[in-house]
């Protein structure tokens, strides 16, 4: 019973969204695979091809095909990986860009068409539902077996980035409800009105269970970003996620003109450091100050995004 329950749902619900004919469903001239690669290459740091093929399950040879469409269409450029020239980086042109919000604004669209249709007292039980099944069946994977996924806040994330920040940082540093109370305005903030194009943030996941955060808003600073609320469960440290979710911020700080992207942390977090070193900050300043009931120095980090020697035009 439970194979034919299964079986049946997913007939019905590939034909709801169309995902046998999904360009046409929505629109646009590109199949559910394409949409899905260039939805990744959006959304994702990871972008080079063995990432890509590996998180979407997909063949090699297929996905180079796909690619090598998506080239000739001018989608995509595609160059050696700057960690490792064996490996192929994919990067979205402004074309692929355009093309991604709109495959993103139409299925964001039809969803809502899809939700309208359940009455507005049931759709918290129907939310219930949904997450239910993908937590049952991310559950039945080996534990610790999934990669590190970044994805957008989902309701209740950032109500969860408040309380791992105030719950980890007290267990691991003996900070009060100060710090708390800071990481929750700064979310709040974020939460209330923020600019998509120059503002995101993000959640990383690790087994379909959040692993991490981070943020990237305007600083005050004329163009300048800042990189805020980095965490990451230290069940998922040393699997890359707090490096991924750095570059998440540069990458798109980067793409969104900024011309610096600075930070503030504290001397004691030092894995944090090493990640900030790593990926290319620099100490700038420093500064002991008595905050969260400990007596601490503030550093202050920055990393330029742009080629001071570069001419403009």
């Amino acid at each position: 019973m439970v194979i034919q329950e299964i079986r049946a749902f997913n007939r019905f619900y590939t034909n709801l969204i169309g995902a046998l004919d999904y360009g046409r469903h929505l629109y646009t001239p590109y199949t559910l695979t394409e949409s899905r690669v260039l939805y990744e290459l959006a959304h994702s740091p990871r972008t080079d091809a063995a990432d890509l093929r590996v998180e979407l399950s997909l063949d090699a040879g297929y996905l180079s095909r796909l690619l090598g469409k998506f080239e000739r269409d001018g989608l995509v450029e595609r160059a050696p990986s700057r960690e490792d020239g064996r490996r192929q980086r994919i990067t979205l042109t402004g074309r692929g860009r355009q093309a991604a919000t709109l495959l993103d604004e139409r299925s964001r669209e039809a969803v809502g068409t899809l939700v309208a249709r359940v009455p507005a007292g049931e759709r918290a039980r129907f939310v219930e539902a949904l997450r239910t099944v993908r937590e049952a069946l991310e559950h039945s994977r080996p534990a610790g077996s999934g990669e590190p996924v970044l994805r957008e806040p989902a309701p209740g994330d950032l109500g969860w980035t408040v309380s791992r920040h105030g719950a980890l940082y007290a267990a691991e540093y003996g900070w009060n409800s100060e710090f708390e109370g800071q990481v929750a305005r700064i979310v709040a903030d974020f939460a209330a009105g923020h600019d998509p194009r120059r503002e995101r943030a993000w959640i990383a996941e690790v087994d379909g269970r959040p692993a991490g955060s981070v943020m990237c808003v305007r600083d005050e600073a004329p163009d300048t970003a800042r990189l805020r609320v980095l965490l990451v469960e230290p069940e998922a440290r040393g699997r890359g996620v707090g490096e991924r979710l750095v570059r998440a911020v540069i990458d798109f700080a980067r793409e969104a003109g900024y011309r610096d992207l600075v930070l503030w942390t504290n001397d004691v977090l030092t894995g944090a450091r090493r990640i900030y070193e790593r990926s290319g900050f620099t100490l700038v300043s420093e500064e002991p100050h008595h905050s969260f009931g400990a007596d601490l120095v503030g550093q202050n980090w920055q990393l330029p995004l742009r080629d001071p020697e570069a001419v403009p035009g």
